[in-house]
């Protein structure tokens, strides 16, 4: 089969190049973006008189006839076509003949590809902040269950300070709101035409770029040519936001991970998104968040892939960015899986409230309350810390905890102390008396999930 582009070569193209150039395997993905770009460029050309009405009519019923056998299923792809943009050409072609040659006029795979891309982008970055938006989703609903549910909250992966598992929880749909607005944000880059731009030089015949912006609803053209057809800055930003999305997702399923386990029995997640063991019939496995936390450093590889790519090439465009889809499209499967078993698998969980309550009752997590406690009356934080320091040690070496130590213990240590301090060490006046903002205090959550639920509205 002779080449579309084949009228300046003597020989055939060898078998073993065709197949090792070849893209059709992959970017097949971009079908529904292809025919809709030609779409827009053949009207473009009829606009601007470059093609008459009648032909025009002719290209766009073929490649809404093409559309239909794709949504169908009834298109083979070819090698021998290297790609989607040549395999849509020649099903083009078969299907109205010569006149559909035409599409092509003043346009060259390099734009149409960087076009394509963009038009996938647009569409995959949309679809992340709506599954984003489902992940916050279940997030506040388990948030609003649990609004008086004390759990300990860890540094170092210790007991740190009792706190409401409404904000613990609310912390990732912070980092998920965060990432949503990267997406948004990075629609003002990614809504840039490159259509018109040729190959690198813009094309002798007199379109109308603006045109198509606005048939394709991009925000604005390319200003260089050149930039047009060799920018993958978009592909990048969209697998750099991805990347931060894996990160807040795997540290969620970290999180998952240690609750659902023997040792924390925080939580409890529903069958339905974990697997049992082949030889160990009592085993109920986290699979799901291991492998979402897992499935992170593929993504990363792919942006790494991608800039590696990038890093060396002349302008403009070169074979080697042929290399910028794949993890794309890899990432997209990645992450748009992980994001539809994220949410529902939050919003299923059981949650074992009594036993955080007991973690935070049987712990030293509230030490620094009577170190505040004692700063309060007047001895300077850092004495006040040596004290409690002291403290901890001396229960630590009795096997008791804070509230179990007496009065007189207490005053062992300093005079300061009143009956008070039993009060203070409280786990539900600990979470109740940090009301600063942003805290873990009951107003304070109420007002952050006010928030978020705004947000979602």
């Amino acid at each position: 089969m002779s080449k579309l582009w084949g009228g300046r070569f003597t020989k055939q193209t060898d078998k073993l190049v065709e197949e090792y150039t070849a893209s059709i395997q992959f970017d097949q993905n971009l079908v529904h973006e292809d025919i809709e770009g030609s779409i827009a460029h053949v009207s473009m050309l009829e606009a601007c008189q470059i093609i008459t009405k009648e032909e025009k009519e002719k290209i766009v019923n073929g490649l809404a006839a093409v559309q239909k056998k794709v949504d169908k299923g009834e298109v083979e792809y070819s090698v021998e076509n290297e790609d989607i943009h040549m395999n849509i050409e020649k099903l083009l072609l078969d299907e109205i003949g010569t006149v559909g040659g035409k599409l092509h006029t003043g346009r060259s795979r390099n734009d149409q590809v960087a076009t394509d891309f963009h038009l996938y982008v647009r569409k995959q970055t949309e679809n992340m902040i709506e599954l984003l938006t489902e992940v916050q989703r279940s997030i506040v609903i388990q948030a609003e269950a649990h609004t008086d549910t004390i759990m300990p909250g860890y540094t170092h992966l210790q007991r740190a300070q009792p706190v409401l598992f409404a904000h613990h929880l609310l912390a990732y749909f912070w980092m998920f709101e965060r990432d949503k607005q990267r997406y948004e944000d990075s629609l003002k880059r990614v809504n840039w035409s490159p259509l018109g731009a040729g190959a690198l030089a813009g094309t002798t015949f007199p379109i109308d770029r603006e045109y198509t912006k606005e048939a394709l609803e991009f925000t604005q053209i390319y200003p260089n040519s050149m930039d047009a057809v060799s920018d993958r800055d978009f592909a990048v930003e969209f697998l750099s936001i991805s990347s931060l999305v894996m990160t807040h997702i795997s540290r969620i399923s970290e999180e998952l991970v240690n609750w659902s386990s023997q040792e924390f029995q925080f939580i409890e997640l529903d069958d339905a998104f974990c697997t049992g063991s082949s030889i160990m019939p009592q085993k109920k496995n986290p699979d799901v968040p291991e492998l979402l936390r897992g499935k992170t450093g593929r993504v990363y590889g792919n942006l790494v892939g991608l800039l590696t790519v990038l890093k060396g090439l002349p302008l403009a465009y070169n074979k080697d960015m042929q290399e910028d889809k794949e993890g794309v499209f890899d990432t997209v499967k990645t992450l748009d899986g992980g994001l539809r078993l994220l949410a529902p698998m939050l919003k299923t969980m059981q949650v074992h409230t009594d036993n955080m309550y007991k973690a935070v009752a049987h712990d030293y997590s509230n030490a620094t309350d009577i170190a505040d406690y004692l700063a309060v009356k007047g001895l300077p934080f850092r004495e006040a810390h040596e004290v409690i320091g002291k403290i901890v040690l001396y229960a630590i070496q009795k096997d008791q905890f804070l509230l179990d130590l007496t009065l007189d213990e207490y005053k062992q240590f300093n005079p300061l102390f009143e009956e008070d301090i039993f009060e203070k060490l409280d786990p539900k006046h600990v979470v109740k008396a940090r009301n600063s903002a942003g805290g873990t205090g009951h107003k304070q959550v109420e007002k952050q999930l006010q928030m978020a639920k705004d947000l979602l509205s």
